[in-house]
C-alpha cells in the first residue's frame, strides 16, 4: 500500500517506541518523516536506521522557540506538513496525590500539555498553508478515567482531550482534522517504569495484574497504536475529527 505517497509527517517523541514504530509504517507507505526528540544522538541513529526519507530535529517540546524551529525545519526540509503525530510524553512517578512532588507534577504537565499545545500552535498554520491535514495526539486510557497514584499523568492526558476538541473546532474551517488516541498499557519502556513504581521489586506481578484488567488479557503492542494513528491520518478517516479513539483491548468498555 502507498496511502501516504508524498505525504509529509512530523512525529514528536520520534525516537521512542511508538514514535519510531509509527515512523517506520509511514515510511513503508511512501511518506517522508521528520522525527523530533530531545536526544540528538538517538534521533540520528533512528533516522539513519529508517532511511533517506527520515529526517530529524532535536527539540525540547516545552520550549516555544524550539517547537517553532522544528515546525520551520519540517517546512524547509519537506516543503510542508500534512500529518502531525503530536506524541511526545512522559509518565512521571507513582505517588499518592498528597505526596506527589510539585516539581515533577509541573514537569509532566509541561511536556504532556504545554508541549502538545505548542505543537498545535506552530504546526497548524503550516498545515493551513498546505490546504489542511491530520493531527493525532497521544492521550491514554488514563485520559478517559482515573487511576490512583499517577495524578500528574492522568491530569495531563485528560487535558490533551480538551486541547484536541478546541483544535478540531478551530481547524475544521481549514480542513485540519484533530483526534486523540487512547492506548491501554503498551508493552514498552514507559510501562516498565510504571510497573516498578506500582510494585517495587515485583514489576512482573504488576504487569500481570494490569494485563488481567484488559478484556483481551494482554498489553497493546506498539504496532497496535501505530496502525490506529495511520488510519486516522489517512483519507479513510476524512470525516473523523474531534474524536477520542481507544486502542485498549476493551479496557474502557467496563
Amino acid at each position: 500500500m502507498n496511502r501516504f505517497q508524498g505525504k509529509r509527517v512530523i512525529i514528536t517523541g520520534g525516537s521512542g517506541g511508538i514514535g519510531k514504530t509509527t515512523a517506520k509504517l509511514f515510511l513503508e507507505e511512501g511518506a517522508t518523516v521528520l522525527l523530533v526528540d530531545l536526544d540528538e544522538e538517538k534521533l540520528q541513529a533512528v533516522a539513519n536506521e529508517l532511511g533517506d526519507r527520515a529526517h530529524y530535529a532535536k527539540a525540547d517540546v516545552t520550549k516555544a522557540d524550539e517547537v517553532e524551529a522544528y515546525a520551520k525545519a519540517a517546512a524547509d526540509k519537506m516543503g510542508g506538513v500534512d500529518i502531525f503525530f503530536n506524541n511526545a510524553g512522559i509518565e512521571g512517578i507513582v505517588k499518592p496525590l498528597v505526596d506527589y512532588p510539585e516539581d515533577i507534577f509541573q514537569k509532566v504537565l509541561s511536556v504532556n500539555v504545554l508541549g502538545v499545545w505548542l505543537g498545535l500552535k506552530y504546526v497548524m498554520p503550516i498545515m493551513k498553508q498546505g490546504g489542511g491535514g491530520s493531527v493525532i495526539i497521544t492521550s491514554s486510557v488514563a485520559g478517559l478515567r482515573g487511576t490512583p497514584n499517577v495524578s500528574a499523568y492522568v491530569t495531563s492526558k485528560h487535558a490533551v482531550v480538551g486541547l484536541m476538541k478546541v483544535a478540531a473546532l478551530e481547524g475544521a474551517a481549514d480542513n485540519i482534522r484533530v483526534n486523540t488516541v487512547h492506548p491501554s498499557p503498551v508493552d514498552n519502556r514507559m510501562m516498565r517504569s510504571l510497573e516498578e513504581g506500582f510494585a517495587p521489586g515485583g514489576a512482573a506481578q504488576a504487569k500481570e495484574q494490569f494485563a488481567k484488567a484488559i478484556p483481551l488479557q494482554r498489553y497493546a503492542e506498539e504496532t497496535d497504536v501505530s496502525k490506529l494513528v495511520l488510519f486516522l491520518a489517512s483519507d479513510d478517516a476524512s470525516f473523523l475529527t474531534g474524536g477520542q479513539f481507544t486502542v485498549d483491548g476493551g479496557q474502557t468498555a467496563a
